[in-house]
């Protein structure tokens, strides 16, 4: 009826909010755990453990057998059965209880006061359960083996003082590399405070040298820090820019645009019904997804004033830039990547001349997109959407180390 070897139950009382099963364990020779003589029952006490609710809260009732040792020369005189399987000696919550708090954090995105209120006790006494099997899943070192491809993102742990929790970034590692049929599978690996070159170097010169030279391809998002730790550390990954944040810059370039222009002409921001300021979401986005409507509402904001032609070339130079990614053919994408790079840096336009001379300096990571079958950091992006759920489910974490633990559960398929 319980399922725990050793155990068996003697009577079962099913209350209003609570269900109460008395245990005990089958009659036998014990010996001391010290000398390891053949010990003298001494009755038994009542131990209560907190096990997987149901309908209602369970309790066990663990009549626990006591026993003494009559060895002259032995040291310990009393104790008390263990039964491993069934708890940890100092523990008040069963070891399975613990299992289905893990697994419901894990997959339910359930929350430890929640849980903790179906078991019936406190946050910290189930937090003090789970926290020493999460602190052993997350210190196996086998779950860094067969990452390929990597990816690297940071994001905002906490918004208030610093010098009350450390930093308010995080960097985190996640494994991105593709299945047999080509499908990423993203998880996470670590988090690591900072937001910086230095975080993500240390993080790689902590890893073993058999991690570092299994990963062939580096994602990351436009920041020279993460870039360095890549070139040190990773001698023979290829760096791969985030198509996402390549395109996005390309929109910023159009949004400056229209904005100075606007200034210019009209000496002021945009208001309601200035030309320009009503086509600023249709210049965010791609040319093919645009109705007859707003082609046509586009065309008459950029016919409203000649200064206007500037926001239309750098439109078309932003949809040019999105268009290498929208290529199937890798090769015809990369050509016209290759053309934005070469073109970009001489416009007339600054900020256009802008965006050409950061992906100049950034050519290799951004042609390699293009050579490693679409590499990219999109599940790193979808791991800090993952991260931002339980974030808000928990209303905030005050400590990092248990915010690491939470979120190395959640979305780094660990299992106990």
């Amino acid at each position: 009826m319980l399922g725990i070897d050793s155990v068996h139950v003697e009577r079962v009382d099913r209350g209003e909010n609570v269900m109460t099963i008395t245990v005990s364990t089958s009659p036998g020779l014990t010996g001391c755990p010290d000398c390891g003589v053949i010990a003298v029952g001494r009755g038994r006490r009542v131990r209560v453990l907190r096990d997987v609710p149901g309908d209602v809260r369970v309790e066990l009732r663990w009549r626990q057998r006591v026993w003494r040792c009559e060895e002259p020369g032995c040291a310990r005189r009393v104790f008390v059965e263990d039964v491993p399987a069934l708890v940890a000696r100092r523990g008040s919550i069963t070891r399975r209880a613990i299992s289905w708090a893990i697994g419901q954090l894990r997959r339910e995105h359930a929350t430890v006061r929640g849980l903790a209120r179906q078991i019936g006790t406190s946050w910290k006494t189930l937090w003090r359960a789970l926290r020493p099997v999460l602190e052993d899943i997350v210190g196996d070192e086998g779950r860094f083996a067969g990452v390929r491809t990597l990816g690297v993102d940071e994001h905002v742990w906490h918004h208030v003082d610093p010098r009350r929790r450390g930093p308010k970034e995080l960097t985190g590692m996640v494994d991105l590399t593709r299945d047999a049929d080509g499908v990423t599978h993203a998880r996470l690996l670590d988090l690591v405070p900072g937001r910086s070159g230095k975080a993500y170097a240390g993080w790689l010169k902590d890893r073993s040298p058999a991690f570092r030279d299994s990963v062939e391809v580096a994602a990351l998002d436009p920041f020279a820090g993460y870039k360095t730790a890549i070139d040190d550390h990773l001698d023979d990954a290829t760096a791969v820019l985030d198509a996402f944040h390549v395109v996005k810059l390309g929109t910023a370039a159009v949004d400056e645009v229209r904005r100075r222009v606007q200034q210019e002409t009209l000496g002021h921001c945009g208001r309601k019904g200035d030309p320009l300021y009503g086509i600023q979401t249709a210049l965010r986005a791609g040319r093919e997804r645009l109705t007859e409507k707003q082609h046509a509402r586009l065309a008459r904001a950029i016919e409203a004033d000649p200064a206007h032609e500037e926001v239309f070339i750098a439109w078309q130079c932003a949809q040019q830039l999105r268009s290498a990614y929208r290529q199937e053919d890798l090769t015809a994408g990369r050509r016209i990547a290759e053309k934005v790079v070469a073109s970009f840096s001489s416009c007339p336009i600054p900020e256009i001349a802008r965006l050409g001379r950061t992906l100049k300096r950034w050519k290799d990571a951004f042609l390699a997109y293009f050579t490693t079958k679409r590499a990219n950091n999109g599940g790193t992006e979808a791991i800090n959407g993952i991260i931002e759920l339980h974030r808000r489910l928990a209303r905030g974490f005050r400590n990092r180390d248990n915010y690491r633990l939470r979120m190395l559960l959640a979305a780094s398929g660990l299992t106990p």
